[in-house]
């Protein structure tokens, strides 16, 4: 990868949601589109690497915005398409724009370079075309799973350019022709890794129980555990301080977020700070193998999504108890805790308690309380500033607007 500067090491970087926070619900209900984990890393984290001199904000939705402070209109910035994925080509084209201009794909703007007190429509500046290669970006939410092939390969050599991979435990079997790469502390004993199709990356202290079977392309992030036994099929990316067991296939697992145990989880992704119960099953596939469908926040009703293996949306903070069913393409929102015998609705709207049974609101205080409980175990304090984002969705849900 190569590493390109502007002139001006202070340069306001700006990744906007250009309007779409919402057609990522429940997922960037807590965050912006830049903060979700698209790969082995998120996209801001992708950006950074490339751009690392600079002052970064973000362009997000209006109830995120006092969280995530944008660069003020004062000054000069480049504002750059969050939901768009760098490469040498593209940055180096964004480089090379002049104040006044924006980078545009076919009808989608990439970036844009704002004059200072520029207050206008960045339609208003003038276009250059990008055409040199294809523009991968996030178009729809269940590309955060469907499109990990087209994005790890790139991610691993980024992330492992120039370094060497720590020793690997003689106790263990690799079949293949990719490499298992560990970074420092991370370590794994009798488990079997299939690097057929892909490279498997360990994060620092990252850590493989005994009797594992990793089947590349997988990630597993700084600090996570995969437990005894667990079955995982790539491409698969689970970030750091997870524990995850049981069988998984092409899932994305955000940061702080467990499935311990048994139970199968297939073509999906879940938030930050997410726990299943012991045998929560998830289906990826209909029964009639049809395309499934998928609730959207902003059109309110059940979506085609042009696939056919489409399992679980899970938001930040929400919970499954013991032998949970999830049918497929069930998207379940913020802070809801999930239980009971049969399955559950193919959507669960935020703050919500209970299951088949019935479901009543999760009440604000008990679910902060959860989540205050949750977070202290891993040293995590939930300060102000997670109160009032609690608030602030909470107050999103209630007055029927978070599709907006």
């Amino acid at each position: 990868m190569i590493v390109f500067l502007f002139k001006n090491p202070q340069m306001h970087y700006i990744l906007s949601d250009f309007g779409k926070t919402a057609d990522f619900y429940p997922l960037t209900l807590s965050r912006p589109i830049a903060l979700l984990r698209f790969g082995i890393d998120t996209i801001d984290e992708k950006w950074r690497s490339f751009l690392p001199e600079g002052i970064w904000s973000y362009q997000t939705a209006s109830h995120l915005s006092a969280f995530y402070a944008e660069a003020p209109s004062t000054t000069e910035a480049v504002i750059i398409n969050a939901a768009v994925i760098p490469s040498d080509t593209l940055v180096s084209a964004i480089l090379n724009l002049k104040i006044g201009e924006r980078l545009v794909s076919g009808t989608q703007t990439i970036a844009a370079y704002r004059p200072s007190h520029f207050s206008e429509d960045l339609q208003e500046l003038k276009a250059v075309a990008f055409d040199q290669e294809p523009v991968i970006a996030l178009t729809h939410i269940t590309d955060l799973f469907s499109k990990l092939n087209q994005l790890f390969q790139a991610d691993y050599l980024r992330l492992t350019a120039g370094l060497e991979s720590e020793p690997l435990h003689p106790t263990n079997t690799v079949i293949g022709k990719y490499p298992v790469f560990l970074a420092p502390g991370a370590s794994a004993y009798a488990s079997i890794f299939n690097t057929e199709a892909g490279p498997i990356y360990l994060d620092r202290g990252a850590h493989i129980m005994e009797g594992s079977i990793i089947r590349g392309p997988v990630a597993i992030g700084a600090h996570s555990t995969l437990k005894m036994g667990a079955k995982l099929y790539g491409p698969t990316i689970i970030g750091h301080h997870c524990k995850v067991g049981g069988e998984v296939s092409n899932v994305v697992f955000d940061s702080y977020t467990n499935k311990g145990h048994e139970g199968f989880v297939g073509n999906s992704v879940l938030g930050q700070w997410c726990n299943l119960g012991a045998d929560t099953n998830t289906s990826n596939l209909k029964n009639n193998y049809d395309q499934v469908k998928l609730y959207s926040y902003t059109t309110k009703r059940f979506e085609p999504t042009g696939l056919q293996f489409c399992g679980l949306i899970m938001g930040d903070h929400s919970k499954s108890g013991i032998n949970t069913m999830f049918n497929t393409g069930t998207v379940v929102g913020f802070s809801s805790n999930l239980f009971g015998a049969g399955y559950i609705r193919n959507f669960v709207t935020n703050f919500t308690w209970g299951g088949p049974q019935g479901t009543s609101i999760y009440l604000l205080d008990k679910a902060k309380e959860t989540a205050e409980r949750v977070m202290a175990r891993r040293d995590v304090t939930f300060d102000n500033r997670q109160h009032e984002l609690f608030q602030a969705i909470y107050d999103l849900t209630v007055s029927g607007d978070e599709g907006k």
